[in-house]
């Protein structure tokens, strides 16, 4: 009875659940490979989104073995060595716009956009997200030395001292989103370091892997 008992537990710590990246950078390569390396659970799929091509500057894939020239989602399935019935990383060589949204499918939905303005975009990804019952997590600003405070709650918790939080609610994002921040952006001058976003990366994949265990007990129990 008792080894029927850990047998029951042992078959429901098994991967279930999709989360998506939403940008497959820097930071989006650790969270994944963090994802990837979740035992006893996490999720089944990972869905990847990134139309950028790996440089020479991208030194922590060519670290790992990345060609110069090879999709960065690409290189995140080519590292992921788990059988795809157990976790499968789904690549997207292509950018989210209006025209692929409906491929964004994940119980969690973690956006780490970079370039330019993203804020439009991340806003229709959230709110495309939301209305299909998803949960939402991404930065805003993780520029620092390695020694700052990180803070991630909702965005509804954040005062008006965050111009990208305050961008987001003027697109009509100011709830049942998390944000993860640094409280530094480009303007301060400082740097992205490779400590910062080993922290960041944690942080993220902790709360997004929490997000998917409690969607799944959802499901289970519905």
């Amino acid at each position: 009875m008792i080894d029927d008992e850990i047998q029951k537990i042992e078959d429901s710590r098994i991967p279930r659940g999709r989360i998506d990246l939403i940008g497959v950078g820097r930071l989006g390569l650790r969270i994944g490979i963090n994802l990837m390396q979740a035992h006893r659970g996490g999720p089944k799929t990972i869905g990847a989104f990134d139309g950028q091509k790996i440089s020479g500057g991208d030194v922590i894939f060519t670290l790992l073995g990345a060609e110069i020239g090879e999709y960065k989602t690409d290189f995140l399935k080519r590292i992921c060595t788990h059988p795809e019935e157990f976790r499968n990383i789904e690549s997207h060589t292509e950018y989210v716009t209006e025209d692929n949204i409906d491929l964004v499918q994940g119980d969690i939905v973690i956006l780490i956009l970079a370039g330019g303005n993203t804020i439009p975009t991340a806003a229709k990804i959230i709110k495309h997200a939301h209305e299909r019952g998803a949960k939402t997590i991404g930065t805003a600003g993780i520029f620092g030395f390695g020694d700052e405070n990180i803070e991630i709650k909702d965005i509804s918790e954040y005062d008006n001292n965050n111009p990208a939080v305050e961008e987001l609610r003027a697109e009509g994002i100011t709830e049942n989103h998390l944000v993860l921040t640094t409280n530094k952006l480009i303007r301060d001058n400082e740097p992205v370091t490779p400590y910062t976003l080993d922290e960041v990366a944690k942080i993220i994949t902790m709360n997004a892997l929490k997000l998917l265990r409690d969607e799944n007990d959802k499901n289970s129990n519905s």
